[in-house]
C-alpha cells in the first residue's frame, strides 16, 4: 500500500468530493479492506461534518473526542469499516457505518443502548493451543468462545458487546435467515436466504436471496452475504419492509 493517495484515485465506496483538492488522506492497513473502510479523519470530516480541515479534524482526536467500537481512537488514518460504531460521547451521538444502495459507506445513528454492541461474521475458525477453538471475525479481532465454539461455523455472525468481545447472541448461517448484502449491484438490499448453492471450483459460493415484497430474488457471492438475524433482523439501521 502506497503511502499517499490521491483524491481522484480514492476508492469509489468513499463518500467525498472528488475534485476539491488534490490528496486525501491514505488509511492504515488494519481491520477492514480499503474500499470498505475510510480513514477516520475523512468521518469525522467530511461525513459528520464536525470540522472544517484536517487541523481541526485532527485536534478533535487528539482529544480523545471520538470512540470506535468502546475504544479511543486518535489515529486520524485509523480505518472505520463496515458494522463499525462510532460514538461521539460529547454530544452523545452514536453511528453505525454501512453501506448504501449506491455501494457508498454511510453512516446511520443508532440509540446508545445499540452502540453498545457490534455485529461480526466469523471469517475463519481455527484450533490453537490445547485445543482451544478461535474465530476470526471480519474485521480482524479474534475470540476464544470457549466450549460455545463447536456451534459457530464460518459465515455465522456474531454479535458481541464492545469493546470486551462477550458474544451476545449467535445468528447461523444458514437457509431462512436474514441477510444484507454487503458489495455489489445488490448492495445494502436485505432479504431471507432461499438457497446457498456449492459450487465445485475455484469461485465463490452462489447465495439466492428472497427479497423484500415487491422485489425479485437474487444471487449473491457468499462473500458478500451478511447474516443479521434469524426471525428478525437485529441490526439498527436495517429493515425488511
Amino acid at each position: 500500500m502506497g503511502k499517499h493517495q490521491k483524491r481522484i484515485a480514492a476508492p469509489r465506496s468513499w463518500k467525498i468530493e472528488r475534485k476539491t483538492s488534490y490528496w486525501a488522506v491514505n488509511p492504515t492497513p488494519g481491520p477492514h479492506p480499503k474500499d470498505r473502510s475510510m480513514p477516520l479523519l475523512l468521518v469525522v470530516r467530511d461525513m459528520l461534518k464536525l470540522a472544517d480541515n484536517s487541523r481541526e479534524a485532527k485536534r478533535i482526536l487528539n482529544e480523545g473526542k471520538v470512540v470506535v467500537n468502546g475504544k479511543v481512537r486518535k489515529d486520524h488514518k485509523f480505518p472505520v469499516g463496515i458494522f463499525d460504531i462510532l460514538s461521539i460521547p460529547l454530544v452523545k451521538a452514536n453511528y453505525m457505518m454501512l453501506l448504501d444502495r449506491k455501494d457508498k459507506l454511510s453512516l446511520v445513528e443508532i440509540e446508545e443502548e445499540a452502540a453498545s454492541k457490534k455485529l461480526c461474521r466469523v471469517n475463519g475458525k481455527r484450533i490453537i493451543k490445547e485445543g482451544a477453538i478461535q474465530l476470526n471475525l471480519h474485521d480482524g479481532r479474534n475470540i476464544l468462545p470457549g466450549e460455545s465454539g463447536a456451534d459457530i461455523n464460518t459465515h455465522d455472525s456474531l454479535l458481541i458487546s464492545i469493546p470486551d468481545n462477550e458474544i451476545l447472541q449467535h445468528f447461523a448461517y444458514k437457509e431462512g435467515c436474514k441477510v444484507v448484502v454487503i458489495g455489489g449491484k445488490h448492495s445494502a438490499q436485505t432479504g431471507e436466504i432461499e438457497e446457498i448453492r456449492i459450487v465445485e471450483s475455484s469461485q465463490p459460493n452462489v447465495v439466492r436471496i428472497k427479497a423484500t415484497e415487491g422485489e425479485e430474488s437474487f444471487e449473491s457471492r457468499e462473500d458478500s452475504v451478511f447474516v443479521v438475524g434469524e426471525e428478525k433482523i437485529e441490526v439498527p439501521g436495517l429493515s425488511i419492509a
